[in-house]
């Protein structure tokens, strides 16, 4: 019979036992937003059997970890789909962590009447009933979002980039015409009086019929495959607690879900987090190598040598 054993204690002990069994410590960047929290809490607190490894990690917004990723800053990292066309000759898509589903997109906004024909056609009226090409806030260049405002709307080129919290004030303030928004803002923006316009989401669900893939996991590839294959299992095994005991890392995701309530907490989890997040399976792997396909179609994306996926 083999019995596991918490220890507690001090960092220069903790380095020492470290070294004499082994451990081995990777940077880990992911959002602090709840999906992510959510399906990370039992990987970096130990929740589970995480075979030897240990996690230095770094909360930031996703485009800020788009950023590092074009650097090849971090040993394992979140980033959106759109990012990872250009980075995918340093990093590989594991199976597990995932955000992919459906009716879960982007979502266009605004406080005052916009139509789709006039977003198509790249020429709107103002709030001062000019007409001109509309300034639309987006999450960053690089996020899937983006992408997606370009496939819908190959007009729409007038953007600024702004941190995705802060999108809907910088509508409500007339800094912007137009809002991109993500994450939990599709909870929130209609309490604020804004107004959707569409949901990229739904548009690409209509034009594939498949899941649309927002974000993933990657691993460098300057890591062991080995290891690449053991970061994988303990991420699965990550998400599979969470689903198991939803209620385990409540103040860990609370902690760092600013001033949200624990309701849209969990609607957001909810949305973002599902099979796709366990393995991504064949439905997966299609939605993606359809994103990307379709990307490098409309020269959005460079041209992607070699393979996207670990277990290819």
């Amino acid at each position: 019979m083999f019995y596991v054993v918490r220890v507690f204690c001090d960092k220069s002990t903790y380095n020492v036992l470290r070294k004499t069994y082994n451990v081995m410590k990777l940077t880990l960047g992911f959002s602090p937003c709840p999906n992510d929290t959510f399906i990370f809490d039992a990987l970096i607190h130990h929740k589970i059997d995480t075979e030897g490894l240990d996690f230095e990690v770094f909360y930031d917004d996703v485009e800020t970890l788009n950023q590092k990723a074009f650097k090849g800053e971090l040993d394992i990292t979140k980033l959106s789909y759109h990012a990872f066309a250009y980075v995918a000759n340093q990093y590989v898509l594991l199976d597990a962590g995932s955000a992919l589903g459906f009716g879960v997109g982007p979502l266009l906004i605004s406080d005052f009447e916009i139509s789709i024909s006039d977003l198509q056609n790249g020429q709107i009226r103002d709030r001062k009933f000019e007409i001109r090409n509309p300034l639309i806030g987006i999450p960053g260049k690089y996020t899937t979002a983006n992408f997606l405002l370009g496939l819908a709307f190959p007009l729409a080129t007038n953007k600024q980039e702004l941190v995705f919290s802060d999108i809907e004030n910088a509508v409500l303030d007339g800094r912007v015409d137009v809002g991109l928004i993500i994450h939990e803002n599709r909870f929130t923006y209609q309490d604020k009086g804004l107004k959707k316009i569409i949901d990229l989401g739904d548009y690409w669900e209509k034009q594939t019929g498949c899941a649309i893939p927002l974000g993933g996991i990657v691993a460098n590839r300057k890591l062991p495959v080995a290891v690449q294959h053991k970061i994988n299992r303990v991420l699965r095994r990550s998400v599979e607690f969470a689903f198991a005991n939803p209620k385990s890392g409540l103040d860990f995701i609370r902690q760092h879900a600013q001033e949200m309530s624990e309701e849209v907490m969990y609607k957001h989890i909810e949305l973002y987090v599902n099979k796709y997040s366990v393995d991504l399976g064949e439905e997966g792997r299609k939605a993606i190598k359809l994103l990307f396909a379709t990307a490098l179609e409309k020269h959005i994306i460079p041209e992607i040598k070699g393979g996207l996926f670990l277990t290819d």
